[in-house]
């Protein structure tokens, strides 16, 4: 099975941008149509949306990704490099640490570490 999820933005340049610099550090894997994608998984996808077609859902969106303890370091720095607020890093009693980020749409992003 292959995953698509899809975050609905209202400015395609802007979104690049954040996405790129401050979420994940690259540019997308693919770009098909208007659509921008990363490969997150061996069969999953983020796809950047910002055709009319969106619009009624941009902002909406919500993604957990499972990280390493090492990606979450690394997520943090560059949101601190690029001085992008994020909620609170939690650690939770099975020892998940989880934080949250929303991108310039309000669409939320976050990530979960096993220990």
């Amino acid at each position: 099975m292959d995953l698509y999820s899809v975050m609905c933005v209202s400015d395609l340049a802007r979104s690049l941008a954040w996405y790129r610099e401050v979420f994940f550090g690259c540019t997308a894997d693919e770009v098909i149509g208007e659509e921008h994608l990363w490969r997150v998984g061996e069969n999953a996808w983020l796809v950047i949306d910002a055709r009319d077609v969106r619009a009624a859902r941009v902002g909406g969106s919500m993604v957990t990704f499972g990280v390493s303890g090492a990606e979450l370091s690394s997520a943090l720095a560059r949101f601190a490099s690029h001085d992008v607020a994020h909620g609170p890093v939690e650690t939770y009693s099975n020892g998940v640490r989880h934080v949250e980020v929303q991108d310039p749409d309000g669409n939320s992003l976050s990530l979960a570490a096993v220990p």
